[in-house]
């Protein structure tokens, strides 16, 4: 198997870039999270929330209709903006041009989503991280990552590698894969597990942050918010995807002590955020 890159402490200060004093909103980046559809607006809640406490100015989230009042009760920082659908995704239509885009959590399937998904991928042409159900969507519509912006950011946890990438028979031939398929596709896969593993192209980069209590419902869409985050605030993907793994490991580094394995959360993240931001200044 290939060698593997540690991404340590060491290696993200000096990709991190510290707040400008004179900074405002407006030059902070606004991202747009594409998520939700009835019995899954939570996943649109976390993925949002993650995305502003990552220090990101501005955060625009595109859900059905149903999930309105969840978003604007639950975090009234983040604007809304609906489907004209009820349930589930059918068009969507972004009053503004964003930073970045993260698509995916808790979209589901629905034939309207995934006709949704094609028009969206076929004219956006903002940097883009694709997460859980848009995926799932695109591991049987391969030719689709053709219309992708070069270096997207692909989240996937085993299953949704699985159905990307085929079948594997060992560890080697799983990474063999990836890179075949990061290569092929000119995007950057981030192979959720423990430990987390960034595929770009040919090299092969470990994450060192992280634990057992990551393994929880909302984990992955709190990661897709944070690196939707990153990219509006314009990291460049190879480094906001490092970034963006080795905090959201943090967090539950930093909580585990206090929480235990058992009662951490995907809400638990967002909470230690700032500290894991601080522990890089």
């Amino acid at each position: 198997m290939k060698s593997s890159y540690l991404i340590t402490k060491e290696e993200i200060l000096k990709l991190y870039k510290p707040i400008n004093p004179k900074t405002h909103k407006g030059t902070q980046g606004h991202a747009v999270i594409i998520a939700g559809s009835y019995g899954k607006i939570g996943a649109g809640v976390l993925a949002s929330k993650s995305c502003l406490k990552s220090g990101c100015g501005l955060v625009t989230t595109f859900i059905p209709k149903c999930g309105y009042q969840i978003l604007q009760i639950s975090i009234p920082e983040v604007m809304t903006v609906t489907d004209e659908n009820t349930n589930f995704i059918t068009n969507i239509h972004l009053p503004l041009i964003p930073q970045a885009v993260g698509i995916g959590p808790g979209i589901g399937k629905e034939l309207g989503t995934q006709k949704a998904l094609f028009e969206f991928l076929r004219i956006n042409k903002a940097p883009l991280v694709i997460d859980a159900d848009a995926l799932n969507i695109i591991s049987e519509n391969l030719s689709w990552l053709e219309l992708v912006p070069e270096d997207t950011i692909l989240t996937p946890h085993p299953k949704e590698l699985e159905r990307l990438i085929g079948k594997w028979n060992s560890e080697a031939e799983k990474f063999q894969k990836t890179i075949a398929f990061s290569e092929k596709y000119k995007v950057i896969i981030v192979m959720k597990g423990a430990p987390t593993f960034i595929i770009n192209r040919t090299s092969v980069y470990e994450n060192t942050s992280g634990n057992a209590a990551l393994a929880t419902a909302g984990s992955g869409d709190v990661l897709t918010g944070i690196l939707t985050s990153l990219l509006a605030q314009g990291y460049e993907p190879k480094y906001a995807s490092k970034m963006g793994v080795y905090l959201h490991g943090l967090t539950a580094d930093l909580a585990l002590p206090k929480t235990g394995y058992e009662s951490f959360t995907a809400s638990t993240i967002i909470k230690y955020l700032g500290k894991a931001f601080l522990s890089l200044v």
